[in-house]
This record gives structure tokens, sequence and C-alpha cells, in this order.
């Protein structure tokens, strides 16, 4: 009975290590964080990128809505922010949210652009463990003299 139990032991032992030496290496959610200096709520050549923009990744449970998992970011001097999230995500919904601008003249944040839901499980088909979520925007206080011009690119503004 002890050599049993001995054997046991040594199974789940053994199979726990190799279990965690083959744990899935962490997903990296990559964006950017912008400032729309025309408020016309996406990207134009006239956007401007934020540096030092706070964000956050926010995991909720798809059957209760709990939150299980939490973690801040924070950009570059692109506005690029990167970060890694350790385990998979399943079965949870996930989004990465905007938290605070780095810009006073340029901090509401854009309704409809102030997050992105990113899809963190390895069980989707996806090789890549990098997770790319859209571009988040920030509205600035007043618009750029120049918007005008600039919009009509975009056949935004009438002639």
């Amino acid at each position: 009975m002890a050599k049993l139990l001995l054997v046991l032991f040594a199974v789940c032992v053994l199979s726990s290590i190799a279990s965690a030496s083959f744990a899935s290496p962490p997903f990296l959610v990559k964006g950017r964080v912008y400032c729309d200096t025309c408020r016309c709520g996406y990207e134009t050549e006239a956007t401007k990128y934020l540096a030092r923009a706070i964000v956050r990744i926010e995991c909720r449970s798809r059957k209760t809505s709990r939150r299980t998992y939490i973690k801040h970011g924070i950009t570059d001097s692109d506005g690029t922010y990167k970060i890694p999230v350790r385990g998979d995500r399943g079965d949870d919904y996930c989004d990465v949210l905007l938290v605070k601008s780095s810009d006073p003249e340029c901090s509401e944040p854009n309704s409809g652009r102030d997050r992105a839901r990113v899809i963190l499980t390895g069980n989707n088909g996806m090789n890549s463990n990098f997770r790319f979520a859209n571009s988040m925007g920030f509205l600035k206080n007043t618009p750029l003299a120049s918007c005008p011009k600039i919009l009509q690119k975009y056949q935004e503004v009438d002639e």
C-alpha cells in the first residue's frame, strides 16, 4: 500500500512538473493610443500618438461577468503599449481600456474608440501569442485649425 501511494505521488509530481515546463508562453497584447486632433472619431494624418498614456487589460468571466484579470500598461514614445498576459483566458472576454491620457489638452476618451476587444486563448487556430488591439483614442479639446482642410480629403466636410 505504501509503495502504491509513493508511485501515485511520484506520478502526480512528475506530471505537474512536465505541465509546468510546457506551459504556454504569455500572450503579448500590443496596440496604440492616439489624440484625435480633429475630433473626427478616427485616425488622420494630423493624429498625434500619445506617449505615457495609461491603458488596462480587463478580463471578465463569460458566465458571471465578474472580473477575473486586470493588468495596466503604459505607452512608449510612439504611443505603443505592449502588455504581457499570462494564462489562457478562453473562458473570459477581455478588453483593453483607456485609463488616462498624458496630454491634458487631449484627455476626453473617444466613445466607441475607448476600448478594444482582444482574444487571449491559444484554442482559436492562431499560431502566434501576439495579439494586436485596435487603436484607441482621446479627443483634443479644441480641433486644430488645419482640420477642415484635412477632413476635406476624407470628404467629411462639404465644399
